[in-house]
């Protein structure tokens, strides 16, 4: 019996011992990517990956990372997950998601949207249209110049569907996601919610003009209804507190991409029956998940200094909410999210 209790000890302290030299830290590394317009600053990526590099804290202006700087990656990623902000948001705001994803094997590519972030709007003043359109070729882009780059390419998981790519979102970014799953946007859904919904909506219908964006001078599209902006790349997606009003009902429908919605309760920024609710409803694929007693920011990592918005300071939550909990809890859910959806599909790398 002793002998057979001396073995089992092993035997555990063996599987521990693997589990320890296959634990990994998040890496993390900027990139500038170059895009084909000349006068076109190019896309900041903060790139996050698995490492057995030692992390630690670092601040990066408002907010904290740990990371192992520059570390060595894996040889091998899960996939790829593609991380888009918020309107004027950064690159850093969902930090901690990014991380956890990163340690639980995966590639993540946060990028600062060019012409909607925290230094730069000028998106904004180029009228819906452009808003609406750009965001998702941004993501693209992104996807492009990673899988041609020799540096990523071949680390990322590959099946029979092709490279294993998923998108998360919150907010705008969230509307962008749900865009390269193939949700479409008619622009004129916007202007009849607002005319009939301004004052329940507030937020979402003074964005614009809240921005200064000279709406007035901008030329209007020819058709309201704007291109499919489908990227048949991503193969799931989570967004956060998503911008929906912009989307038809048809094209939700005929979504097929594993799709998790999550709804702040109390989101006042983008109202969740106007938004969250209203594109689940529409999406008969989508899982939603409601947060209670959460407002709009409780899906970005808390800020060191004040960052002041349309819905007050980011920082700010109803009193007894707890975000960091929250944080903890997406940071596992959303990693066994996406590789629910990946392990479907026996790897072939």
């Amino acid at each position: 019996m002793r002998t057979v209790f001396r073995q089992v000890l092993l035997l555990a302290s063996g599987l521990l011992l693997s589990f320890h030299l296959m634990a990994t830290e998040a890496g993390w590394r900027q990139l500038s990517l170059p895009v084909a317009a000349p006068d076109a600053a190019p896309v900041v990526v903060a790139l996050y990956y698995p490492t057995q590099a030692a992390a630690r804290a670092i601040p990066m202006g408002p907010f904290t990372v740990r990371v192992a700087i520059q570390a060595p990656p894996e040889e091998r990623f899960k996939g790829l997950i593609v991380l888009s902000h918020g309107v004027g948001g950064t690159e850093l705001g969902h930090t901690s998601l990014a991380e956890a994803l990163a340690r639980d094997g995966y590639l993540v590519a946060a990028l600062r949207h060019p012409g909607d972030n925290w230094q730069d709007g000028a998106l904004l003043h180029q009228g819906a249209a452009a808003y609406f359109t750009q965001r998702p070729q941004q993501i693209s882009h992104v996807i492009d110049v990673l899988l041609k780059d020799p540096m990523w390419k071949d680390r990322i998981a590959v099946d029979a569907q092709g490279p294993r790519i998923g998108a998360l979102g919150h907010s705008a970014g969230g509307y962008t996601v749900l865009a390269l799953a193939g949700g479409q946007a008619d622009l004129s859904r916007i202007a009849s919610h607002c005319a009939s919904e301004r004052a329940a909506d507030p937020i979402f219908c003074g964005v614009g003009r809240n921005a200064g964006a000279p709406t007035s001078t901008v030329a209007a599209p020819a058709s309201p209804l704007l291109p499919s902006l489908r990227d048949p790349r991503v193969r799931a997606v989570v967004a956060m507190a998503p911008a929906g009003v912009p989307f038809t009902a048809a094209s939700l429908s005929d979504i097929r991409v594993p799709t998790r919605i999550y709804e702040a309760q109390l989101d006042r920024f983008l109202v969740p029956r106007f938004h969250a609710e209203w594109v689940a409803q529409n999406m008969p694929g989508a899982e939603l998940q409601r947060i209670p007693d959460a407002w709009h920011f409780a899906f970005m990592d808390t800020p060191s200094s004040a960052i002041p918005t349309d819905d007050g300071d980011v920082r700010a939550d109803p009193q007894g909410f707890d975000r960091k909990a929250l944080l903890a809890r997406l940071g596992s859910e959303i990693p066994a999210f996406f590789d629910k959806v990946f392990a479907a599909s026996p790897s072939t790398k």
